[in-house]
C-alpha cells in the first residue's frame, strides 16, 4: 500500500513552529485522491459510505492525531497515549491526562482498527468516528470542550485550508475532525510480521516458534478461538477469568448482568510492544500473561466457557510457555512501528 505521504524536514522547536506545518507538506497530490486500504490476506475493510478514505483525509488526520491543539492546555495529543514505538499503545499502566489525573484502563493499542466493529475496552463506540469524539472532552484525557476545539481550528492559519483540501469545505466541524482522525487510524495497517512472511512462504519459523504456533492452534491452549487469523482477534467481548468479582466491562454499555467482566479481545499482533497487558494493565510482561492463563484463571458467572476456570488454567509446562511466547513474538511488525507514514509530521 502506497499513499504518497512523505516525511517532511521540519524540526519543531516551539509551538509557534508547529503552526507552520501544512497539509501541502504532507501530501503530494492536493486533489480528493481515493486510497485503497485493501490488504492481501485480510478481509475487505468496511469503510463508512460517508467517510471515503483519501490521501488528503489521512494526511489531515495524521496531523490532528499528533497536534496538541486538541487538548485543553495544548500539551498532549492522541499520540501522547498512543505511541507509534509501542504500536500506538502506552507503556504506563494507566495513562495520565493533561490535568495529571490517571485513568482506570490501559490505553488500547491501535493496530488494524479499520476491521473493528467496536472501540474502547468495553465496546461502547460503534465506529472509529464515534470513538474519536470522547477523548477530546474527557476530563481525564485531553479535557477540551468540542466547541472550543473547533474554534481553535477555525482560527488557525492553516487548518481551514487543509479541511478544504481534504473535505471540500473550510467550515470545520466536530464531525469532520473525527472523520479525519478515523481515516488516519484506518491507515494503521500491520501485516509485515515474521509470521506473515512465514505464511507467504518467504521464511521459516524456528522449531520453538513453530511448536508455539501448533500449541496456539490446539485445544491444549484454545488461543485460536478468540485470537483468530489473520487479525488475531475475533472482534468480540469476553470475560477471560481475571477476577472472581470482575470489572463491569460491557455491562456499562448493555446493563445486562451477564456482560460483567467482558472486554474486547485485543489483537495479538505486535503484542511484544504493547505491555502492560489486559484492560487494566495488571500484567507487566508476556510471561505474566502466560502464567495467568496457565495457572490463575478465576471462576465467575460470566467467565467464557472456553476458559478452564474449574481447575485454574491450562497448566502448561515451562517449555510450552516458552513456545507460546516465541510464537507470539513472530507477530511483531517492526516496519509498523517505524513506518514514516504513521510518524509525527511535526518532527524531523
Amino acid at each position: 500500500m502506497k499513499r504518497k505521504i512523505r516525511f517532511i524536514a521540519i524540526v519543531l522547536l516551539t509551538f509557534s513552529c508547529r503552526d507552520k506545518i501544512t497539509i501541502e507538506n504532507i501530501v503530494d497530490n492536493h486533489r480528493h485522491t481515493h486510497t485503497d486500504l485493501g490488504t492481501p490476506g485480510f478481509p475487505e475493510m468496511p469503510i463508512p459510505v460517508d467517510n471515503e478514505t483519501t490521501e488528503e483525509g489521512i494526511a489531515l488526520g495524521r496531523k490532528l492525531f499528533y497536534d496538541p491543539i486538541l487538548s485543553g492546555n495544548e500539551t498532549q495529543s492522541c499520540a501522547t497515549c498512543h505511541q507509534q514505538s509501542r504500536a500506538f499503545s502506552d507503556n504506563k499502566r494507566f495513562s495520565v491526562g493533561i490535568d495529571g489525573i490517571a485513568g482506570k484502563l490501559n490505553a488500547s493499542a491501535i493496530i488494524n482498527p479499520g476491521w473493528q466493529s467496536s472501540a474502547f475496552w468495553n465496546g461502547r463506540a460503534n465506529s472509529l468516528e464515534e470513538q474519536a469524539v470522547e477523548p477530546v472532552e474527557n476530563p481525564i484525557e485531553l479535557h477540551l470542550n468540542w466547541e472550543d476545539a473547533v474554534d481553535r481550528l477555525k482560527r488557525h492559519d492553516d487548518y481551514p485550508g487543509e479541511f478544504q483540501i481534504a473535505f471540500g469545505t473550510t467550515h470545520i466541524t466536530k464531525d469532520l475532525v473525527t472523520k479525519a482522525l478515523a481515516q488516519f487510524e484506518r491507515s494503521l495497517i500491520s501485516n509485515q510480521s515474521k509470521f506473515d512472511k512465514f505464511l507467504n512462504g518467504e521464511i521459516e519459523l524456528t522449531p520453538l516458534e513453530l511448536a508455539g504456533y501448533n500449541l496456539f492452534l490446539s485445544e491444549k491452549a484454545e488461543c485460536f478461538h478468540c485470537h483468530v487469523r489473520p487479525l488475531f482477534t475475533d472482534d468480540e467481548l469476553h470475560n477471560n477469568g481475571l477476577d472472581i468479582n470482575p470489572d463491569k466491562g460491557h455491562f456499562e454499555v448493555s446493563s445486562y448482568v451477564y456482560d460483567k467482566g467482558k472486554f474486547r479481545t485485543p489483537t495479538l499482533r505486535n503484542i511484544e510492544f504493547t505491555a502492560p497487558y489486559m484492560h487494566d494493565g495488571r500484567f507487566e510482561t508476556l510471561e505474566d500473561v502466560i502464567d495467568f492463563y496457565s495457572d490463575s484463571i478465576k471462576t465467575s458467572i460470566t467467565v467464557d466457557p472456553l476458559m478452564p476456570n474449574d481447575n485454574g488454567g491450562f497448566h502448561w509446562t515451562e517449555l510450552e510457555k516458552l513456545q507460546l511466547i516465541s510464537f507470539l513474538k513472530t507477530l511483531s511488525d517492526t516496519s509498523f512501528i517505524n513506518n514514516p507514514d504513521f510518524s509525527n509530521p511535526f518532527v524531523e
